[in-house]
């Protein structure tokens, strides 16, 4: 039997108003709109869902949700990617989207055009910042958004060691704070593994979904990190169809 989960928040319809190349691996995408007036301001490295038009055709539609995912009036899965918001307010939101060359957010990205519509949903939930004194934040490239977001508004007493993974070296950006960048060929768990944990470290890590798996289990397992201290997201899965 099917569990049934609590419904996402609405799809709110939205266009493309602007988009900005960060980096040859990197998008920006401001998308505005009406609906946009009353979305909830997220907490830092929360997430929304981005709803596109279906492969093939430039007609957005508003999927129905089942009681366990959202689908398209024929049964077919709509494209819905989930992003970490860089920026809400004034009826507008921004979105980065990696640009690896495959995958329907990507393909949209290389694309995009003033006038085209989306949708988005959420906020999802962010990072509360608690008041420690040594903080360790990794992840890969789909994680530069959030982790932009929290450099600068950690405790400007802690320590701070941020280490990204990099598929590309092009797509370095200018950070709020000095990063560790793990070029190709990386190995963001590796990087992770040499890093001190000393008692109350707080870790915040994200990307490729077996990789945050790795490092969960080598920091609960092998380095003695409480599940208090440590906020592990899995942003993708590779070789899964469409990332």
């Amino acid at each position: 039997m099917t569990a049934i989960r609590r419904e996402p928040p609405a799809f709110r319809r939205v266009a493309v108003r602007r988009f900005e190349r960060r980096s040859p691996r990197l998008m920006r995408v401001t998308l505005g709109g009406d609906e946009l007036d009353s979305f909830p301001i997220p907490e830092p490295a929360a997430s929304v869902r981005l709803l596109l038009p279906s492969r093939g055709t430039p007609e957005l539609v508003i999927p129905r949700w089942n009681g366990n995912e959202f689908l398209l009036a024929d049964g077919t899965r709509p494209v819905i990617r989930t992003f970490t918001p860089r920026r809400v307010g004034a009826g507008e939101i921004d979105i980065e989207i990696v640009l690896h060359g495959t995958g329907a957010a990507s393909e949209w990205a290389e694309s995009v055009a003033t006038g085209r519509p989306a949708a988005v949903s959420g906020p999802g939930r962010g990072y509360e910042i608690p008041a420690a004194t040594a903080f360790v934040l990794a992840g890969d490239e789909t994680a530069l958004p959030a982790i932009s977001q929290l450099l600068p508004l950690l405790p400007a007493s802690a320590s701070v060691r941020t280490l990204v993974e990099l598929a590309d070296p092009a797509a370095r950006l200018e950070m709020p704070a000095p990063v560790a960048w793990v070029e190709p060929p990386g190995d963001l768990f590796g990087a992770l593994r040499e890093e001190s944990f000393d008692t109350g470290t707080r870790v915040w890590a994200a990307g490729e979904a077996a990789v945050m798996q790795r490092i969960r289990r080598h920091l609960f397992d092998e380095r003695g990190v409480t599940r208090a201290q440590a906020t592990i997201r899995g942003y993708w899965k590779l070789g899964r169809r469409g990332e």
